[in-house]
């Protein structure tokens, strides 16, 4: 005869029986499995690759990132040179509109502080959109994921061969609004302190973080859902419009974060690519290749 046990592991069932399905601990452990398979490394299910490791690829990113960032670009005059040049060139095009810009929003007061926050919060929702496509759309997160450590390295060398001061600083006419209304109380000065590069105006990376977020979430809903996929793109048009009447850009260093972005594409597709033949893998169409 079976056993008559009610605990939690059951008994094999004889022949002509239906097995019982575990009991309540085995089920919570069983969901307790699936919560942390993730975390470890090689655990990721579903093609989402795995927290620690994620985490570990993006914080070193973020570290390189910040230690050339701020070593490079470090001399004042050179960088005000190049935006006395970078100016005329663009007045020579006709697209030197950041004085006017800047003018108008000077002119509507109360428009002020909501670019400041524009400009400055911009670093939420970067990591709202990585969490999100992480979470549920994991088919193309290792592309996205690729293309912000991409962006996030080959701009290094620009800053290095390029220092760019902003408008703010080389323009004469050109109020500093985020001087008198910056929420973090960063990058006031013209004066570079320790961790700071407050001459990388070439190009923009506030642009290019948020074309970046427009991108990751256009390739997470082009498929299923096109007619939203469109919608995130108004993110980067708000973007480039407050760095323009903040006087943080000019409208080349904006034009360089979408070609930064364009690049940072390509080396992600060509890097997932390499890891998929690696592996024996073939592209599933209509999606990026999984790194």
């Amino acid at each position: 005869m079976a056993s008559s046990s009610k605990g939690d592991d059951p008994s094999p069932a004889l022949p002509g029986e239906t097995a019982r399905p575990p009991g309540p601990a085995a089920g919570r452990a069983q969901r307790l499995a699936g919560r942390v398979r993730p975390v470890l490394p090689g655990g990721g299910g579903r093609g989402r690759p795995a927290v620690l490791a994620e985490l570990a690829i993006l914080l070193l990113t973020l570290f390189v990132f910040q230690r050339v960032h701020a070593a490079t670009g470090t001399d004042a005059a050179v960088a005000t040179a190049n935006a006395r040049a970078l100016q005329a060139v663009e007045s020579a095009l006709h697209l030197d509109i950041v004085p006017g810009m800047n003018r108008w929003l000077v002119e509507h007061p109360a428009l002020v502080k909501p670019a400041v926050y524009y400009y400055r919060l911009y670093y939420a929702v970067v990591l709202g959109v990585l969490v999100w496509v992480f979470v549920r759309h994991a088919e193309v997160y290792r592309h996205v994921r690729r293309t912000l450590v991409a962006m996030c390295l080959l701009v290094l060398p620009v800053y290095w061969a390029v220092p760019m001061s902003p408008p703010r600083f080389a323009l004469p006419g050109v109020v500093d609004v985020i001087a008198a209304n910056d929420i973090l109380g960063a990058h006031v000065s013209k004066e570079i302190t320790a961790g700071q590069n407050v001459y990388s105006a070439m190009p923009s990376m506030h642009t290019a973080w948020s074309l970046w977020c427009a991108y990751a979430a256009w390739s997470a809903l082009r498929v299923g859902n096109p007619r939203w996929a469109l919608l995130p793109w108004l993110f980067p048009a708000g973007m480039i419009a407050v760095v323009f009447a903040t006087g943080n850009h000019y409208v080349l260093d904006v034009a360089g974060s979408f070609v930064l972005l364009g690049l940072a594409v390509a080396v992600a597709a060509a890097w997932g690519s390499l890891s998929a033949r690696r592996r024996g893998e073939r592209p599933r169409a209509g999606r990026p290749l999984s790194p």
